[in-house]
């Protein structure tokens, strides 16, 4: 049966590259972001350039226009996959409103729309898995997937960051529990670095010889992982946790698209914590 996707914040970076991995498994992709014209962002991107790479890699992508922090355009984008499909099988929330550079200095010092990823990063991710909850109820199995990063637990951009990070693992795991017997899954997914185009734009300004030379995670590597999760027997049992995005890759047999296997960060960054038990059931 034809499975469906909503992939948010998917103009570039992560988001472009789980839409294009979920549409090479042969989904229908539904691209949201604001990025329906190129000069939206310096780093490029636009939703139609990533529904053309879709269609190419043999999905269906299909691109919506959508501004993350307006709850009435969230709200007629789930109305749009009601209509057209009447069910929804994988959520992924990934838009998120992130200040162009990494600055010095203290959260005091750096302008306060940082802040803004609270609202688009983290509120909008709830707004998004409120509308999508019926439909993958009705689907009888899904999967929301929140996009993480050790930020959660460790020191990474600043509190903003920091706080966005550890809501989005929290919210899924409440979710989860409520979700549970619907046999609908939610779960956060820790990515490395990733060889973005605002990463790219970032380590060409540094000197050649402070630019880090350890191998970045694909975008695409995310998604292929989430895929892999949605046909995965163990989707359910591992609901309600953050997941290593390199350690359930090995645990699922996935590879980056150059067959390459990312690594870990758990002994340098930290890992997830445990769940407490009233969440597991």
């Amino acid at each position: 049966m034809e499975k469906i996707a909503v992939v948010t914040g998917a103009s570039r970076g992560a988001g472009k590259g789980i839409a294009l991995a979920l549409g090479q498994a042969g989904m229908t992709v539904y691209v949201t972001g604001r990025g329906a014209a190129q000069h939206i962002s310096p780093y490029g991107g636009t939703i139609n350039e990533t529904t053309d790479l879709i269609n190419q890699a043999g999905g269906k992508g299909i691109a919506v226009a959508v501004d993350h922090a307006d709850d009435a355009a969230v709200a007629l984008l789930f109305e749009r996959v009601r209509q057209e499909h009447g069910k929804l099988d994988i959520l992924v929330n990934n838009a998120a409103n992130v200040v162009a550079t990494p600055m010095a200095g203290g959260f005091w010092e750096k302008p306060l729309d940082a802040v803004d990823l609270i609202t688009v990063g983290l509120r909008s991710h709830f707004i998004a898995s409120y509308h999508a909850a019926p439909l993958l109820i009705a689907n009888g199995q899904g999967l929301i997937v929140n996009t993480g990063h050790y930020g959660a637990v460790c020191y990474h951009h600043g509190p903003a960051y920091g706080a966005q990070k550890a809501g989005a693992d929290k919210m899924a795991a409440d979710m989860a529990k409520e979700l549970r017997p619907h046999n609908v899954a939610a779960v956060s997914i820790w990515m490395g670095g990733l060889d973005t185009e605002r990463a790219r734009a970032y380590l060409m300004s540094l000197p050649p010889e402070s630019r880090p030379t350890a191998k970045r995670e694909s975008p695409q590597f995310t998604g292929r992982v989430i895929a892999a999760l949605y046909e995965s027997d163990k989707r359910m049992s591992l609901s309600g946790r953050a997941l290593i995005g390199a350690e359930m890759g090995a645990f699922l047999g996935v590879s980056d698209i150059d067959g390459s296997n990312p690594i870990s960060h758990r002994y340098t960054m930290g890992g997830p914590p445990e769940l407490h038990p009233s969440l597991l059931t």
